[in-house]
């Protein structure tokens, strides 16, 4: 019999992997469309490891979400402590985690780890009650954004709930939305899918004072889920990678262009961003895996 040789834990880490770790706080979505799915796939495939926090469960398919139920806090809270005692984390990233106990459970967690990049995601929550909105993201302005390093979301979402008293003829600039968020001590915001004429959209890096840099994409026609979850997860694990805020945002964004371009609909609702289209062989690797008994590699193809 041959001896097994046992990993040394004192020997550190390995040459090969990657070299960042996220956190990520999020629900679990049995469609795949977004919460953790959407996180550790785009995490992954923009070469970081993700470490899943689950914080609830969702009931819903491709088309819309039924209902939501959230984890206790303390389970949040247990499942975070074990993990963070025993990796070292380069960024967190919160998505939706279901009610304001869990929002006070992370930003207790996120404030013994101040100087770890925080990246915050607000999805659109016309699905839930109106209380339950209101409630949530009360607690999320108070508890989480001002340890919130980046704020991503929606131009609608974000107008919404940071500017609701807004009255002008026009509607808020990505500096306005940004200048709303730095009052709860956001530092920066992504505002996403800004209306532009001709079938563009802009999404808009911003501080209080300046728009660090814009990125215009032609409008798809399909309805997504879980394009926001993707973006947001995609930057964070940039961020957690030392990549510069806005070579970040520029990457993240060109990621996300090409997962919606090569999105598909695995059921009879909305269009899913194909996170992995990189490992997807073209028209003429097809042909050619056909007439090969080799299989190819996913990682000959990898973003």
């Amino acid at each position: 019999m041959t001896a097994t040789t046992i990993p040394d834990p004192e020997a550190g880490a390995q040459d090969e992997g990657p070299a960042a770790c996220v956190m990520v706080f999020n629900a679990n979505d049995p469609s795949g469309a977004a919460g953790l799915t959407a996180d550790l796939m785009a995490i992954a495939s923009v070469g970081a490891h993700a470490l899943p926090i689950m914080t609830g469960a969702y009931a819903r398919d491709t088309s819309e979400v039924f209902d939501h139920y959230a984890m206790d806090d303390e389970a949040v809270t247990e499942q975070a402590r074990a993990i963070l005692e025993d990796i070292p984390i380069q960024a967190i990233k919160v998505g939706f985690v279901g009610s304001p106990e869990n929002l006070s459970a992370i930003a207790e967690l996120a404030s013994d780890y101040a100087d770890v990049p925080l990246l915050t995601y607000m999805p659109d929550l016309s699905w839930w009650r109106e209380d339950q909105i209101d409630m949530y993201q009360d607690a999320c302005s108070e508890l989480l954004l001002p340890q919130t390093t980046v704020l991503v979301g929606n131009h609608s979402t974000l107008s919404r709930w940071l500017l609701p008293e807004w009255s002008a003829e026009k509607s808020p600039t990505a500096r306005d939305i940004a200048r709303a968020a730095n009052e709860f001590g956001v530092a920066f915001t992504l505002v996403t899918g800004i209306p532009l004429p001709d079938q563009f959209i802009d999404n808009a890096l911003c501080s209080p004072t300046a728009v660090l840099c814009s990125h215009k994409f032609e409008r798809f026609e399909a309805v997504f889920t879980g394009a926001g979850e993707t973006l947001s997860a995609a930057v964070t694990a940039l961020i957690a990678s030392e990549t510069e805020l806005t070579e970040a945002v520029a990457e993240a964004l060109s990621y996300l262009d090409r997962c919606l371009d090569s999105g598909f609909r695995p059921g009879m609702g909305n269009v899913i961003p194909d996170r992995l289209f990189w490992a997807q062989p073209e028209d003429d690797e097809e042909e050619e895996a056909q007439e090969s008994s080799f299989e190819i590699s996913p990682n000959d193809t990898r973003h």
